[in-house]
């Protein structure tokens, strides 16, 4: 977060010390320790048929900064009726994540609900979790039932500024006007007293929302008399009036925040010395106690300059620190983004055409980024987007109508409709209480800052003919396809427990297990464990009836959706044709696998499977065995990698990081593996950054080594073949590589109808590497596609852009 410095100019203020000194001490507390993550989620497309992946990118933030509090990130998908369709696990890498899900292939809802969330955010309210309804379009489905359409309830909410009205002052009273689904009415009305009398007339201005002003009588009661677009007329009650009491008054201008604080005339004397506190992203920036004794208002400013765009809270409070009053307002100060260059080189909307596509970020900061191109006919969703999400979206509760508008624009009109979202929808990520009385928040999920981990209990040893437990016990560690990792002498404490860091592993494992020193002790304790990963939620989320995406989901674009059902009827047909092919010519295209993919189904296994790597078949190469080791048969091999060899030391640099040297699937150190002679390897894969099973996330890429096999495979360990007790495990979502073709290499006949043509959830650049180079191509069909590039760096700042290719 920016430094600040302020210079206050405010009337009658004296500096709190005693009990600003605790809340001071507290809120620097929170802002070190218990800050709040949110989350933006990229998918790849707006709108999905059945059997379609849904591929996504997620990005976590606290405040302005990259989060460090998580490594483990979580998606439930419900279906359109709250039931829990999967729940997905994946590792964090420079404060993102990615996955998959893929729709069922007889999926009849209109929508998927994707609630994503970290352990970390669980401690707190939880309206802050990122939710998204995802289109599931159901155009294609025939059906004989008639559509009733649905009626639109209309409610108007009437919410004065700063919470409360107060007898004896002028005040604003913001208004919201929606449906029953969430979406913004337009209404008009008038505010009545007791006698029936007009006080004032009102309409919504944006998006249902809409302000007033009104000189409150503390011995009245008001009420809205109101007209929806339906021309039917409603009554609503304005909020009950406190007779004596203080309020705060927010004026947003350009680079300072004016505030007049007034209490009524007759307020008692916790009103007559009031304490201010303003803070942006759980960073205190500004204090002041208000002296009106005397005077019964104050007016004064907060410089915005200096500030980093976000949510500022003003709060109000009495002279023994009780809140009375909250007022929040959005700092846009536009330093909230960097600007990567995306050149079309090469572009093609013929038949499988070939396009390329450089992204160049001139500045030297890690920049983390991702990018979808799909055909541009289909229907597409701009509403929110990374800089909406988390600068606005994700700091406040409830449903936000096209938060991206707010950011389209810096005139002053745009402005004042993003205030009128401040007048009316909820934002508190302080419990004022709490931290007046010294009390943090209650913590029972703990920062996720491991990646998968083996938490062991041993159960029974006690009880074992007066045996004492041993104080070792060895693991193995079993993919689904029979590869293993030994992990021997493993500590176990004195209560029985046993953690092994640093484990990364996809799908499930068998982790067997056994004692050192005593071998009945295997058939007769129990050893429990798990992976530290959060379960799958044990209630179904109950809100998808009020989704937004249910209403007027007819009405849609219609040559959007025709688009889709195009895609959808064209795959149905292939399919068919696909199904009904000749079994010989499967059998001939199953023979085309290259010897370095056989070597990589040989070798490889779990994580190291497929990837983003570059392959060498040692074996098979003559000049394998003319290198001195597998650096210097690497050098100048792959691209980005460098390898200093000075003299008997060598070093290894990727982007910035180092890589991680692994024989056979083994973390090893550069000097084991300089040792190897090159007469024992078969295979070597370089993988590119970011290898997630390599620790801290992989930043510097991996390089596996693997020696030779004989045709003798050694038999699993498990029951019956040595006696050793298992556990099966459960680690993160299998992850599975987008695939985009290369006509190039192989312009097979089969009809290509991808909607998605391109996706790629981590494109890397910074100092050294500041260009990402794209190929990809076309489908039969799309004659217009739609680049959508979003992404991150490391010092907090994002950015998205759009391109139509055509």
């Amino acid at each position: 977060m920016k430094k600040i410095s302020l210079v206050l100019a405010f009337i009658t203020i004296s500096i709190c010390k005693l009990s600003a000194q605790q809340i001071d001490s507290m809120m620097n507390l929170y802002a070190e320790n218990y800050q709040q993550e949110k989350i933006h989620i990229h998918f790849d497309k707006s709108i999905y048929n059945k059997g379609e992946t849904i591929w996504y990118k997620a990005y976590v933030m606290t405040g302005t900064d990259l989060t460090t509090y998580s490594k483990n990130f979580y998606v439930d998908w419900f279906d359109d009726q709250g039931k829990l369709l999967s729940h997905t696990a994946a590792p964090m890498f420079e404060s993102s994540a990615r996955g998959q899900f893929v729709v069922p292939e007889k999926y009849a809802g209109k929508l998927i609900h994707a609630k994503a969330y970290t352990n970390w955010m669980l401690n707190f309210d939880t309206a802050f979790l990122y939710n998204k309804d995802l289109r599931i379009d159901q155009s294609q489905a025939t059906t004989t039932n008639k559509t009733v359409p649905v009626k639109s309830i209309t409610t108007v909410q009437f919410l004065p500024e700063a919470g409360d009205l107060v007898g004896g002052i002028n005040q604003r009273i913001a208004f919201l006007a929606t449906n029953q689904f969430g979406i913004p009415v337009n209404v008009v009305g008038a505010i009545k007293n007791t006698k029936n009398e007009l006080i004032d007339s009102f309409s919504t201005d944006h998006d249902g929302m809409g302000v007033l002003s009104l000189d409150v009588n503390a011995k009245e009661t008001y009420t809205a008399v109101w007209t929806d677009e339906n021309k039917q007329t409603h009554t609503t009650p304005i909020p009950v009036t406190r007779a004596a009491a203080a309020t705060i008054q927010v004026q947003p201008l350009r680079n300072k925040v004016l505030f007049v604080i007034k209490r009524s005339a007759d307020a008692p004397d916790n009103f007559k010395t009031l304490n201010a506190i303003a803070h942006i992203n759980q960073h205190e920036i500004y204090k002041s106690r208000v002296n009106l004794s005397v005077k019964t208002s104050g007016v004064g400013e907060i410089p915005t300059a200096d500030l980093p765009s976000g949510i500022l809270q003003i709060t109000l409070f009495d002279a023994n620190w009780v809140p009375i009053a909250e007022r929040v307002v959005f700092v846009n100060n536009n330093d909230y983004e960097f600007f990567p260059d995306v050149r079309v080189l090469e572009k093609s909307t013929k038949p499988r055409g070939k396009n390329k596509i450089d992204v160049y970020v001139s500045d030297t900061t890690l920049s983390n980024m991702s990018m979808a191109v799909t055909d541009a006919g289909l229907l597409t969703d701009n509403s929110n987007t990374i800089i909406s999400q988390l600068l606005l979206a994700g700091d406040i509760k409830g449903y936000l109508h096209n938060p991206a508008y707010y950011f389209s624009s810096d005139v002053d009109s745009v402005r004042q409709h993003l205030d009128l979202v401040m007048l009316t929808h909820g934002w508190r990520r302080f419990n004022w209480v709490d931290i007046a009385k010294s009390q943090p928040p209650i913590i029972t999920n703990a920062k996720d800052t491991d990646f998968l981990q083996i938490k062991g209990s041993v159960f029974g040893f006690n009880k074992v003919s007066g045996a004492q437990l041993p104080p070792y016990i060895n693991l193995i560690l079993q993919a689904k396809d029979s590869s293993k990792q030994m992990v021997p002498l493993v500590s176990v404490t004195k209560s029985g427990n046993f953690l092994v860091r640093g484990v990364t592993f996809y799908d499930t494992i068998r982790v067997y297990y056994s004692f050192n020193g005593d071998k009945k002790m295997t058939d007769r304790a129990e050893v429990r464990v798990n992976s530290g990963l959060t379960p799958a939620p044990s209630k179904l989320f109950t809100a998808i009836a009020s989704s937004p995406l249910l209403w007027g989901f007819k009405s849609i674009d219609s040559i959007a959706l025709a688009r889709s059902k195009f895609f959808y009827n064209e795959k149905l047909r292939l399919d068919k044709l696909l199904a009904a092919a000749n079994l010989q010519e499967v059998i001939v295209k199953s023979t085309t696998k290259s010897a370095k993919d056989i070597l990589d189904e040989k070798y490889a296994s779990g994580l190291f499977t497929g990837g983003d790597a570059t392959q060498f078949d040692v074996v098979n190469d003559p000049f394998s065995l003319g290198a001195i080791d597998v650096f210097s048969y690497l050098q100048g091999r792959v691209a980005g990698l460098q390898i200093n060899n000075n003299g008997a030391e060598t070093s290894l640099s990727w982007r910035g990081g180092t890589p991680e040297v692994f024989l056979n699937e083994i973390r090893s150190d550069i000097d084991q593996v300089k040792s190897l002679p090159m007469s024992d390897v078969a295979y070597i894969k370089v993988f590119r950054p970011p290898f997630f099973g390599a620790s801290g996330g992989g930043a510097g890429g991996a390089i596996a080594i693997y020696t030779r096999k004989g045709g003798d495979v050694k038999q699993a360990p498990g029951p019956g073949n040595g006696g050793l007790g298992y556990q099966i495990l459960a680690g993160y979502t299998p992850y599975k590589e987008f695939y985009s073709p290369n006509y190039s290499v192989n312009n097979n006949s089969q009809p290509d109808v991808r909607t998605t043509l391109y996706w790629n959830p981590y494109i890397l650049t910074d100092k050294k590497n500041k260009t990402y180079k794209i190929e990809f191509y076309n489908n039969d069909i799309s004659k217009r596609l739609r680049v959508v590039l979003e992404g991150i760096n490391a010092e907090g700042k994002l950015t998205r852009i759009e391109k139509i290719l055509e």
